[in-house]
């Protein structure tokens, strides 16, 4: 007969090899489940309005390579060749491009002019005007098709939420004051009376894009390269950023999820200070020093040299998306150093 002892103990250990292998059933149920409900491959014609830039073109290549038409829609050709079919469009008058829209499985709207620039009246006045009217004939084509795409993904900013210099902005934060708010509620405001009551709507409140081939990175890394990455002013202004690919895989996933509707932040979930973003960067390009860049310096330097608006480097602000969150998606790059690992081969 055995001790009492010992029927204790054996009952401890084999309720705790229950819990281990309940512990690994959970994990391999958790796994099938995401794999599960990770969202279909977009199919069919995609429309990418104001595609000929570095987001656009990055998105129509993700899009080609997986077996997708896409057709780019800008004023200019894009500055490289692609497998896309690229419409020659205005931004403000319905032409021949509205046949394009006709059948197509999905509409992404990147259009507006670049914010960086010197914020005078003329480009302040075109910084909205582009974003506005565009998204309005957008919404005027799609009612002169037969059927007109089921989805509609539009871009918007982040930068909607002003430049409070520690709250954290989620989806329910308010909206901030100054330019781009404005520009940003005027944006959405056309988007909510452009889109098509059937169509399922998604906006994008989009934060700083880091990737290969444009975008503002392409900027402050030359900088890093003449030693000048350092701190900007305090230091102590956000940084949200995503990694290309995630915003790519974001796009795809509001193209495809029939359940992703309203506005999200489109966003990695870890954003940092200007001190922070600029020494990873410096330490994913094997800089081992950059001077910092007093404010009145950046006031001076930046419309004279760089011929951009110095707030931009000035003043940021912290965003997470708690919708992201709380639906699921996973990011390839949820910090900054690793995101900055891969764009510049540092490991």
């Amino acid at each position: 007969m055995q001790s009492p002892q010992r029927n204790f103990c054996d009952k401890i250990v084999s309720a705790e090899s229950v819990s281990r292998s309940m512990r690994r059933l959970g994990a391999y149920v958790g796994a099938t489940y995401t794999a599960f409900m990770q969202w279909p491959t977009p199919t069919g014609r995609i429309i990418i309005a104001g595609g000929s830039g570095f987001l656009g073109r990055s998105l129509a290549h993700r899009l080609c390579d997986a077996g997708c038409d896409v057709v780019i829609l800008s004023r200019h050709v894009p500055a490289v060749d692609g497998p896309w079919t690229w419409r020659q469009w205005d931004a403000r008058t319905l032409r021949s491009w509205v046949d394009e829209l006709d059948g197509a499985t999905g509409l992404v709207n990147l259009a507006g002019r670049s914010v960086d620039c010197i914020k005078s009246p003329e480009h302040c006045d075109t910084i909205l005007r582009s974003r506005v009217e565009s998204t309005r004939v957008l919404g005027q084509a799609i009612r002169r098709v037969a059927v007109p795409p089921p989805v509609w993904v539009q871009m918007s900013t982040a930068h909607i939420y002003g430049d409070p210099p520690v709250v954290v902005c989620d989806e329910d934060s308010a909206i901030g004051y100054g330019l781009a708010p404005t520009v940003g509620m005027a944006w959405e405001e056309a988007f909510a009376h452009a889109v098509l009551p059937a169509m399922r709507s998604v906006i994008l409140r989009t934060s700083f894009v880091i990737g290969r081939g444009g975008g503002a990175l392409q900027r402050l890394s030359k900088l890093v390269r003449f030693g000048l990455g350092g701190t900007v002013g305090t230091g102590r202004q956000g940084i949200s950023w995503i990694h290309q690919l995630d915003m790519n895989r974001l796009f795809e996933r509001a193209m495809t999820d029939t359940a992703m509707s309203g506005t999200y932040i489109a966003t990695a979930p870890q954003p940092v200070s200007n001190r922070e973003f600029m020494q990873e960067l410096r330490r994913a390009m094997r800089m081992p020093i950059g001077l910092p860049a007093l404010e009145w310096m950046v006031r001076l330097g930046a419309p004279l040299v760089l011929r951009t608006d110095p707030e931009l480097a000035l003043y940021g602000r912290y965003c997470v998306s708690k919708r992201l969150a709380e639906e699921g998606f996973t990011f390839e790059f949820s910090t900054l150093q690793s995101a900055l690992a891969e764009l510049f081969g540092a490991h």
